[in-house]
C-alpha cells in the first residue's frame, strides 16, 4: 500500500515514522480513483462484489486464504523538504492568526476555522514563540484601538459629552464581544505563557488598552477622559432635574463600564462628588426661602431619590456614603438654624403635622442633631401650656385642652420621634414647669392651684358621664389597642378599659401638680355629690380611681374618701334595719318611701343648712326615722341637709301622667300648685316653701325656664324676678314617662367656688403653722432661711407656699408664743 501526504497536519502531532520507507511518484497516486471506479464497475458486471479491493500499479502481494504477509510502508517524501514544510506551516499559522484578528476587529468571522486558529496558537507556543504571539496580539490590539475605534468615538467634534459617552459605550460593548473571541482563540497562550511569566491576562490586557485609549487620548482638542466622566455626571444631573434627556440604561451601562475598566474610584467618584456638592448647594439656596414644611419635604424627596439612584444604577457604597454625608452637611448642618427655628417648629406642632415632624426628626438624626430639637420642643410645650392655663375665657376647657396637647405630643413621640425617651422626659419636665409656674397661676386670683381644681372637675365629668363626654381626639387609636394587648392589658377597645386609660391620663396631669390640696378639696366635694345623687357612671370606676389616688398619694390622702364609701355601705344596712323596724311596729308601711343616707361629718364636705317647709307626710317620716336612729345610737345628733335631697313626684297633666325626678326644693315648689286656683307670686312661693334668694330663684328657673317646663312664668323670660308670677303648665308633654328635670341649684356657684378656695387657703395656713411648729420642736433653734426651706420641703406635697406667706405664719406663731426671735434666728418655746 502506497501513502502520499496530501493533507497538512501539525508537525508536533505526527507520529514517528519507520526508518525504511518506499517511495512512489505523485502521478501514480492521482490515478487511484479511476482504477477503483473501473474495478467496481467490472465487479458489478460479473454479478458479485469482491470483499477487499486494493488497486495499485502492480498486483497486490496479498493473497486471500494464504496466511499473514509482511506489510512494507515506503516513505514517498524527500528528506530535504521536511524542515521547509514545517517553517511554511508556522508562517502560515502566524498569518492565519493575523488575518483572523483582522476579521474579528472588522466584525467578520475568520476565513480559517476557529479550531484551526486555536491549534495554530498552540503549535506556535509549543515551538517556543509564545512571546512573539503575545507581542503580535498586543500590537494588533493597540493599532485597532488607536486607528479605528478612537476616530469613530470622536468623529463628531461638536458632539455633547453624553453623545461621546454613548459612542464610547457602543464601542465598549463591541470590544467586549470581540475580546471574547480573541480570548477563546488565544486561550492556550493565556493559560501557559502569560500565567507562567506573571503577565496580564488577555482579558486584562484588552481592558487596560481600551482604558488607556480613553483616559490618555484626545479627540481633536477634547479629552475623552473629561467627555466620558462628564457624560456620566451629565446623565446623573439629567435625572436629578427630571430632564427628558435622561437615559437610564446608558447611565447604568456606563457605570458598569467604569467599574470594569477600574477607573470608577480614581476618575469618576471625585467628579461625581464635586458636581453633587454644587447641586446640593444650589438646592439649599433655592429652598432656603421657603417654609420649614416645604423645605423638609423637599430634602426628604431629594435624599430618597439620591439613595434610590445609587441603588438603581449600581453606584458604589462608598460613593453613596460620600453623597449622603455631603447632602447631610449642606442641607441639614448648614441649615440647622432654619430646621430648629422655634417659630416654624411651633407652627408645625400646633398644626399636629406628624409627617413634617417625622421628616424633620429623621433629617436631624442623619446628622446626629436630633437632640437639639429637644429645646424648641420643650419651649413650645411650656408656652402653649401656659397659654392654656392663663386663658380665663376658656377655663372650663383647660384640662381637655391640656390633655389634647399631651395626646398630640404622645403621638408625635410615638409616630414621629421613634419613641425617643429624651423627648418623653423633656415633655414631662415642660409640663411640670408650666403647671406649677407661679406667675401663670397668679392670673386666676384664687390663691390656690386652679389646675388642681379643674383636674378634679374633669375626673368628675368622666366618672359621671363616661367616655361620651370626651372629644374623639382623646380616644385611643388602633396602635394603642395593639400595644395594650401586647402588654397583657385589656384592649382599649373595651369601654371600661378605655375609661381607665382616660383616668390614667388625668392622673398624669395630677402628678405634675404641686398644690394637691386644691385637687383633694374639689375631688372630695364632687365625689360626695356623685355618691349622694347616685350620678356615678360606674361604681367600679369610682373604686378604681380611689385605688389609683391611694397609690399616688398614700392612705392619708384618701382616708376621708374611703370613709365616704364606708358610710354609703353603712347607710344601706341602716335602712334595712329601719324597714324591718317599720314592719314590726303597728304603724305599718309608711306612705312615703323614705331613704336616708347617714354621713360622718368629719369625712364629708360641709353643706349649708337651708330651712325648708316639708310636706306633712315627709316631715312625719323624717321624725319617725330620727326617733328610731337616736334610740339605736345614743348620743348621736342628726342634722338634715335638705339641699342634697331628691325625690320622685307623680304629676298628672291633661296630656298624661308623668313621673318627675326632681330635687327636694323643686318638689316642695311643685306641691304648692296642688289646689291652687290661680297664679302664684314669687312672694307666695317663698312664704310657702321657706326658700329665699338665690335658692328659690334657681329652683323656679329650672322648673319654668328649662327644657322641661312644668310651670309657666309670666312674663316670659330666662331670668326669674320677684315680680314674676307662676302657673301650672297644663300643656306640658314629653315622650318619656319618667322626666328628669335639671337641678340648677346643684351646680356650683361662683360664691361656692370662692368659698372652697378660701377654705383651702385657710387649711394651708394651718398646715404651714403646724409644719413650722413641728420643725422648731425638733430643731429648737433655726435661722430664718433654713426654716423657710424646711417648711417648703415639708409642705410641697400639699401645695407650694410662698416664702412671704411662711414669714407671715412665723410672725403669727411668735405672737402666740410658740417661738421667739433672737436676731436672725428663731427659738422654740416649750
Amino acid at each position: 500500500m502506497h501513502s502520499v501526504a496530501d493533507k497538512e497536519s501539525s508537525p508536533s502531532r505526527r507520529r514517528p515514522r519507520q526508518s525504511s520507507f518506499s517511495s512512489s511518484t505523485g502521478a501514480s497516486a492521482s490515478k487511484r480513483p479511476k482504477f477503483a471506479d473501473a474495478s467496481m464497475a467490472s465487479a458489478k458486471a460479473r454479478g458479485k462484489l469482491p470483499e477487499v479491493v486494493d488497486l495499485t500499479e502492480k498486483s497486490s502481494a496479498f493473497q486471500p486464504h494464504a496466511g499473514a504477509k509482511k506489510l512494507v510502508i515506503k516513505n514517498l517524501r524527500s528528506p530535504g523538504t521536511r524542515d521547509a514544510q514545517i517553517e511554511q506551516y508556522y508562517a502560515r499559522a502566524e498569518k492565519d492568526l493575523d488575518d483572523g484578528l483582522g476579521a474579528i476587529f472588522a466584525g467578520c468571522r475568520p476565513a480559517v476555522p476557529l479550531e484551526r486558529l486555536y491549534r495554530g496558537v498552540e503549535d506556535v507556543c509549543r515551538k517556543g514563540n509564545a512571546e512573539k504571539v503575545y507581542r503580535m496580539l498586543m500590537k494588533r490590539v493597540e493599532k485597532h484601538l488607536q486607528s479605528v475605534i478612537l476616530p469613530r468615538i470622536g468623529k463628531a467634534g461638536d458632539a455633547s459629552e453624553v453623545d461621546i459617552l454613548r459612542n464610547v459605550l457602543v464601542e465598549w460593548k463591541t470590544w467586549n464581544s470581540q475580546t471574547v473571541l480573541i480570548r477563546s482563540t488565544f486561550s492556550y497562550l493565556d493559560r501557559t505563557y502569560l500565567l507562567r511569566e506573571a503577565l496580564p491576562s488577555i482579558n486584562d490586557m484588552t481592558i487596560s488598552h481600551f482604558r488607556r485609549m480613553l483616559f490618555s487620548s484626545q479627540s481633536g482638542s477634547r479629552s475623552l477622559e473629561n467627555d466620558v466622566i462628564g457624560g456620566v455626571c451629565g446623565l446623573v444631573e439629567y435625572d436629578r432635574r427630571g430632564s427628558a434627556s435622561m437615559d437610564g440604561e446608558l447611565l447604568r451601562d456606563s457605570i458598569m463600564m467604569l467599574y470594569v475598566q477600574g477607573v470608577y474610584t480614581k476618575y469618576f467618584e471625585p467628579v461625581m462628588v464635586r458636581t453633587s456638592k454644587s447641586y446640593f448647594e444650589e438646592f439649599g439656596t433655592s429652598w432656603s426661602t421657603s417654609g420649614l414644611k416645604e423645605y423638609i419635604a423637599a430634602c426628604e424627596k431629594l435624599l430618597a431619590r439620591e439613595a434610590n439612584r445609587c441603588m438603581a444604577y449600581n453606584l458604589d457604597s462608598t460613593t453613596e456614603r460620600l453623597l449622603m454625608e455631603l447632602a447631610h452637611r449642606i442641607l441639614i448642618n448648614d441649615y440647622s438654624e432654619k430646621l430648629l427655628n422655634e417659630g416654624s417648629l411651633a407652627n408645625l406642632m400646633g398644626d399636629k403635622d406628624m409627617k413634617s415632624m417625622k421628616g424633620l426628626y429623621d433629617l436631624l438624626k442623619l446628622s446626629g442633631l436630633q437632640k437639639k430639637l429637644k429645646k424648641p420642643w420643650a419651649d413650645y410645650i411650656r408656652k402653649t401650656g401656659a397659654t392654656i392655663i392663663s386663658d380665663k375665657e376658656h377655663g372650663d376647657e383647660m384640662v381637655i385642652r391640656l390633655l389634647e396637647l399631651r395626646r398630640s405630643l404622645d403621638l408625635m413621640i410615638r409616630d414621629a420621634f421613634g419613641r425617643d425617651d429624651d423627648f418623653l422626659w423633656g415633655m414631662r419636665e415642660a409640663f411640670g414647669g408650666f403647671m406649677n409656674d407661679r406667675p401663670t397661676a397668679a392670673c386666676w386670683d384664687t390663691g390656690t392651684s386652679k389646675i388642681g381644681e379643674m383636674t378634679a372637675k374633669h375626673i368628675d365629668m368622666l366618672l359621671r358621664g363616661g367616655l361620651k363626654t370626651l372629644p374623639k381626639s382623646l380616644i385611643s387609636d388602633i396602635q394603642d389597642r395593639v400595644a395594650a394587648e401586647r402588654e397583657g392589658q385589656a384592649s382599649t377597645g373595651d369601654e371600661d378599659a378605655e375609661l381607665d386609660r382616660q383616668l390614667d391620663n388625668s392622673l398624669e396631669l395630677f402628678r405634675f401638680i404641686e398644690g394637691k390640696d386644691a385637687f383633694e378639696a374639689f375631688y372630695k366635694k364632687d365625689l360626695a355629690r356623685r355618691l349622694l345623687m347616685g350620678r356615678s357612671a360606674s361604681q367600679d370606676a369610682e373604686r378604681n380611681m380611689l385605688t389609683k389616688l391611694r397609690g399616688e398619694c398614700g392612705s392619708n390622702f384618701t382616708h376621708n374618701l374611703e370613709q365616704m364609701f364606708k358610710d354609703q355601705e353603712l347607710a344601706k344596712d341602716e335602712m334595712e334595719a329601719y324597714k324591718q323596724h317599720c314592719q314590726n311596729t303597728s304603724e305599718g308601711k309608711p306612705p312615703v318611701d323614705l331613704h336616708v343616707m347617714i354621713l360622718s361629718a368629719a369625712a364629708w364636705p360641709t353643706y349649708p343648712d337651708v330651712r325648708l317647709n316639708l310636706p306633712d307626710d315627709v316631715a312625719t317620716q323624717i321624725e319617725r326615722f330620727d326617733r328610731h336612729y337616736k334610740g339605736k345610737h345614743t348620743g348621736r345628733v342628726l342634722t338634715w341637709k335638705h339641699s342634697l335631697a331628691h325625690c320622685s313626684v307623680k304629676a298628672v297633666f291633661p296630656k298624661g301622667s308623668k313621673e318627675l325626678l326632681v330635687s327636694a326644693f323643686q318638689a316642695v315648689v311643685l306641691l304648692m300648685f296642688n289646689g291652687a286656683s290661680g297664679p302664684l307670686t314669687y312672694d307666695q312661693l317663698s312664704l310657702g316653701t321657706a326658700l329665699t334668694g338665690g335658692e328659690l330663684e334657681r329652683t323656679l328657673q329650672s322648673l319654668a325656664c328649662g327644657k322641661a317646663r312644668v310651670l309657666s312664668k309670666h312674663p316670659k323670660g330666662r331670668d326669674v324676678k320677684k315680680t314674676d308670677t307662676f302657673t301650672f303648665n297644663a300643656t306640658f308633654s314629653d315622650p318619656k314617662y319618667r322626666v328628669k328635670i335639671n337641678q340648677i341649684q346643684l351646680k356650683e356657684t361662683k360664691e361656692e367656688n370662692k368659698a372652697t378656695h378660701e377654705r383651702i387657703a385657710q387649711d394651708r395656713r394651718f398646715e404651714t403653722q403646724a409644719a413650722i411648729v413641728r420643725i422648731m420642736k425638733s430643731r429648737k433653734t433655726m435661722g430664718h432661711a433654713e426654716l423657710v426651706a424646711e417648711v417648703i420641703n415639708l409642705t410641697k406635697k400639699r401645695g407650694s407656699v410662698e416664702p412671704a406667706a411662711i414669714k407671715k405664719e412665723i410672725e403669727s406663731l411668735i405672737e402666740k408664743d410658740y417661738i421667739e426671735r433672737e436676731g436672725n434666728a428663731y427659738t422654740y418655746l416649750a
